[in-house]
C-alpha cells in the first residue's frame, strides 16, 4: 500500500490521467444527449488536462504542493468549455489545500479533493444534480470516510473512484434528459476516467499508449498556394503550441488531407504551423487542438478573395507567415491602453466577424460550437486590446465560464457580458454607449440581450428520441433559444415554421446569418419565406460563414 505521495508521483498520476481520457474522449463525446453536432465534453476535458500534462513535462516538482500548483495553473489557462473549466476548478481547490505540502497522505488528499469540489460548486450559479458536480462531491465524501478506515493514498483514491462510478450510474435517474436517453453524465464520466488513470499510475500500471511519436522537422513555405483551382473555399493557417516536443503529427496530416488540399505542416520542438484549403476550417482547428494549444488562426474565403481581385480590389492573405509569427511573438504582451473601453467577440465565420468589427469590436476570437477557445487563448486576445477595460462577448453558453476565468489574470479590467448566442452578442454591441460608467454599460448590454430570440438550423449528428421528436441522423434541426423547436428532412419546412414563430412574436427586426454551406440562392429563398410571414419587419440577410449552423436567426 502507498501511504503518501510526493510531487513526482502526483506528476505521473496527472500524466496517466491525461492519457486515459485522451483515449476515451470520443466515447465521452458520444454521451451527449442533444442531437446537434456539439458533443465535445470529452475533447474539452482531454485538451484541458492535456495542457497540465504538457506543463508538468517541462518541470520537476519534488513537493506535491508545487506539482499541484503547476497543474492547477496550466488547467486554468487551458480550460475549454464548461466541462474543462469545472475540471480546472476541481484541481484548483486541490492545489489550494495542498499548498506548502511536501507529501500528502490519504486524509490530506481526501481533504484536497473536497476543497476542489467546493471551488467547483462556488463557481456554478445553479448547480444541477446528476452532473460532474454530483459525482465529484460524493466521490470526495467517500474519500474522507475511507481515510478514517485506512489512511493509505491508494486505498482512499480507489474508494473514491469506486463510489464515483456507482454515483455516475445513478446520474441517469437524477436527470430526466439523461434518463430518457439512457446515458450517464459525460462530464462525470470524464472526471472518473481521469481519477481512474491517476489510480492506475499509483498501482504501477503502464500508461495507456497513444500514437507513436516520430515528428519530422520541416520548414513551411506558405507562399506557393495562390494560383490553384479553388476546390475548397477557406484558406486556413494556424499555429498550435505542442502538447509534447515529440508529438506525432502523422494522424493530423492524414485527417487534414481528407478534408482539404494544399496541405503544408511545418514544425519545431515547441509548435507546428498548418496551411490547408478546406470547406470546414472549424473541423481543422478542432482536430489540431488534440495535439496542443491553438495560438493563432487566420481564415480567409478564397472565393470572396477571387471576386474582390476580379473587381480590382486589394485582398488580404493568410500566407504572410512573418506577420503571423510576429503576432504570435507578441501574443502575451498587454497593449497599452488608448481608450477606456474595448470589446472582444467570440464567433466562427468571417461574415460574423465582419459584423462584430463593424459594430466596434476590437478583436475576434475564433470559436463557437464544437470549437471552444481556451482561457489562455481568450486571455491573449484580451491583452491585445488597447483599452483599460475589455468587454468579452462569449456568444456561446459553453464559453462563458472559460472567459470568466480571465478576470484577474490580465493587467486590464475584464468584464464578461453573458451572451449565449451570436444574435445576443450583436444586440449587446448595438447597445454600447462609451459615455456610460463601466457598471452601467454592463447592465445596459446585459439588459439588451433579453429582447432578442435566437433561432438556429443545424443537422442531427445521431439518431435520437429527444423531447418528443423522433430524430434520424442527418435530419435538419431547428432550435429556438437553445431548445429543440422542430425537425424535418426538408429545411424549408423548418424555415417556414420559424418565420411563423417570428410573426407570432411580433418581430420588428429579423436578421438571417447564413452559414458556409448555404448558397446565395438558398439564402434568398429563406429571405422570401420570412418576408412573406413578417412583411412589416426590418429584414436583413447576411453571409455569416459559420460552420455547423446553416442559419443563425436573430428575432427582435
Amino acid at each position: 500500500m502507498i501511504h503518501t505521495i510526493d510531487g513526482t508521483q502526483f506528476k505521473q498520476m496527472v500524466l496517466h490521467g491525461a492519457a486515459a481520457i485522451t483515449l476515451q474522449k470520443q466515447q465521452i463525446n458520444d454521451l451527449n444527449v442533444f442531437p446537434v453536432p456539439d458533443g465535445d465534453t470529452g475533447t474539452n476535458m482531454s485538451l484541458t488536462i492535456g495542457a497540465a500534462a504538457s506543463e508538468l513535462k517541462k518541470n520537476h516538482a519534488a513537493a506535491i504542493g508545487e506539482a499541484a500548483s503547476i497543474t492547477a495553473g496550466a488547467l486554468l489557462r487551458g480550460a475549454r468549455g464548461n466541462s474543462g473549466v469545472i475540471l480546472s476548478l476541481l484541481f484548483r481547490g486541490l492545489s489550494k489545500s495542498l499548498k506548502g505540502f511536501e507529501t500528502a497522505d490519504g486524509a490530506q488528499l481526501a481533504a484536497a479533493m473536497q476543497e476542489g469540489v467546493a471551488a467547483a460548486y462556488g463557481a456554478v450559479m445553479k448547480p444541477a444534480e446528476g452532473t460532474v458536480l454530483t459525482v465529484s462531491r460524493l466521490a470526495s465524501k467517500r474519500a474522507v470516510e475511507a481515510a478514517g478506515e485506512n489512511n493509505d493514498v491508494d486505498y482512499v483514491l480507489a474508494e473514491a473512484v469506486r463510489v464515483g462510478w456507482d454515483v455516475l450510474a445513478q446520474t441517469t435517474d437524477m436527470n430526466p434528459v439523461l434518463k430518457k436517453a439512457g446515458v450517464v453524465d459525460a462530464g462525470g464520466q470524464g472526471y472518473l476516467v481521469i481519477l481512474e488513470g491517476m489510480l492506475s499510475a499509483l498501482r504501477g500500471e503502464p500508461m495507456p499508449e497513444l500514437e507513436d511519436s516520430s515528428a519530422r522537422q520541416a520548414k513551411a513555405d506558405f507562399n506557393v498556394f495562390s494560383t490553384e483551382e479553388i476546390t475548397f473555399a477557406f484558406d486556413t493557417v494556424f499555429i498550435v503550441r505542442k502538447n509534447a516536443p515529440d508529438v506525432d503529427l502523422h494522424p493530423l496530416r492524414a485527417y487534414l488531407d481528407s478534408i482539404g488540399d494544399s496541405l503544408v505542416i511545418g514544425e519545431d520542438d515547441e509548435a507546428f504551423k498548418v496551411h490547408v484549403h478546406t470547406d470546414t476550417p472549424g473541423s481543422a482547428l478542432n482536430e489540431a487542438q488534440k495535439y496542443g494549444t491553438l495560438e493563432l488562426a487566420k481564415i480567409e474565403n478564397m472565393r470572396t478573395q477571387y471576386e474582390d481581385l476580379a473587381a480590382g480590389k486589394k485582398v488580404q492573405s493568410v500566407d504572410d507567415l512573418e506577420a503571423v509569427e510576429d503576432e504570435l511573438e507578441h501574443a502575451g504582451e498587454a497593449a497599452p491602453p488608448q481608450k477606456p473601453y474595448g470589446f472582444l467577440a467570440v464567433c466562427a465565420g468571417e461574415g460574423l466577424a465582419a459584423v462584430f468589427r463593424d459594430l466596434g469590436a476590437d478583436g475576434i476570437i475564433p470559436g463557437g460550437q464544437t470549437m471552444n477557445p481556451s482561457t489562455e487563448s481568450i486571455l491573449q486576445e484580451i491583452n491585445k486590446v488597447p483599452a483599460e477595460t475589455v468587454f468579452v462577448l462569449p456568444n456561446n453558453k459553453n464559453i462563458i465560464m472559460a472567459a470568466q476565468q480571465c478576470v484577474g489574470l490580465s493587467p486590464k479590467e475584464v468584464v464578461v457580458v453573458p451572451t449565449e448566442t451570436v444574435p445576443q452578442g450583436v444586440t449587446a454591441m448595438m447597445a454600447v454607449d462609451p459615455e456610460l460608467e463601466r457598471s452601467v454599460l454592463l447592465e445596459t448590454m446585459t439588459e439588451s440581450i433579453k429582447n432578442v430570440a435566437t433561432a438556429q438550423i443545424t443537422y442531427a449528428a445521431r439518431d435520437s428520441d429527444f423531447d418528443g421528436f423522433q430524430i434520424k441522423e442527418g435530419d435538419y434541426l431547428a432550435l429556438l433559444n437553445g431548445k429543440l423547436f422542430g425537425t424535418d428532412r426538408d429545411i424549408t419546412v423548418l424555415l417556414e415554421s420559424l418565420a411563423r414563430e417570428a410573426r407570432d412574436r411580433g418581430a420588428e427586426f429579423v436578421t438571417l446569418f447564413h452559414g458556409e454551406n448555404v448558397t446565395g440562392e438558398e439564402a434568398q429563398s429563406a429571405q422570401k419565406i420570412f418576408a412573406g410571414q413578417c412583411p412589416d419587419a426590418e429584414l436583413s440577410v447576411l453571409p455569416g460563414g459559420q460552420p455547423v449552423y446553416y442559419y443563425i436567426i436573430s428575432i427582435e
